[in-house]
């Protein structure tokens, strides 16, 4: 055998395997875009569906967060507005010019709202600015008496490594976690989810709610083509190599 193709045998075999699993990347990624653009769908058609009632206490130890998640609901009780929580956060309004949007620096009002049956579930009534942050300065919208509320269901999710401790002793949260608030407020039966409550107005203006932000990170599309991109910068790569060889004079 010519001995410039004993020579090319190892190196193409590397290359193969190089490849294959740049491609199996590449394809990785397409399966996972569809995987997202799935999500993305159920939870626009779950946004945009009817309220329903809210799941019974009975499921709250099982309940699954994929299929709760983003869930419209409704639900009726009277607030404890003496045990309302305070969550570190902004909101971007809305621009439709040129100039940046304005950014509101406050707290979201997480309030538990006690059931008929004396369950509780923690609302996220809205953001307030911090110079509301007391409720005697928005005491219009301390609703003293039976409410429903219209809202979207969100399960906890695990605050990520920059994000500050939660800080219980100064009633100073920085991530939803209703297990904590609980805890913190001395309240029993809390349900292990919150509800973001709709732009529904309040007496007073504040808190003002409707925040939800679905967003989802979609790069998918750019991954895969960046793996398909190396791949064939791969063969490119051995194709040059190999011809360089190939026409080298044997020694």
């Amino acid at each position: 055998m010519d001995r410039r193709i004993t020579r090319l045998i190892a190196p193409a075999l590397a290359t193969l395997v190089g490849f294959a699993i740049l491609v199996g990347l590449g394809c990785w990624q397409i399966e996972r875009m569809g995987a997202k653009h799935r999500l993305i769908a159920r939870v626009e058609a779950r946004m945009k569906a009817e309220p329903g009632p809210l799941p019974p206490e009975s499921r709250w130890p099982t309940l699954n967060a994929k299929t709760a998640d983003y869930e419209r609901v409704r639900v009726t009780g009277r607030y404890l507005h003496d045990k309302e929580a305070y969550l570190n956060g902004f909101v971007v309004a809305p621009s439709n010019g040129p100039a940046p949007p304005p950014t509101l620096m406050g707290f979201f009002i997480l309030t538990p709202l006690q059931l008929a049956d004396g369950s509780v579930v923690i609302v996220n009534r809205g953001i307030v600015p911090t110079e509301l942050r007391d409720p005697a300065k928005r005491e219009q919208g301390q609703s003293p008496g039976e409410v429903t509320v219209t809202g979207v269901l969100r399960v906890p999710e695990k605050p990520g490594y920059f994000v500050p401790a939660n800080d219980p002793v100064r009633n100073n949260w920085f991530s939803r976690d209703p297990a904590a608030i609980a805890r913190a407020k001395g309240l029993e039966r809390v349900a292990p989810f919150i509800i973001d409550a709709d732009a529904t107005p309040v007496p007073g203006g504040w808190p003002k709610g409707g925040n939800t932000v679905v967003s989802f990170p979609d790069n998918h599309l750019q991954y895969a083509i960046t793996w398909f991109a190396l791949a064939l910068a791969l063969l490119g790569v051995f194709g040059f190599w190999a011809r360089q060889q190939w026409r080298a004079k044997p020694a």
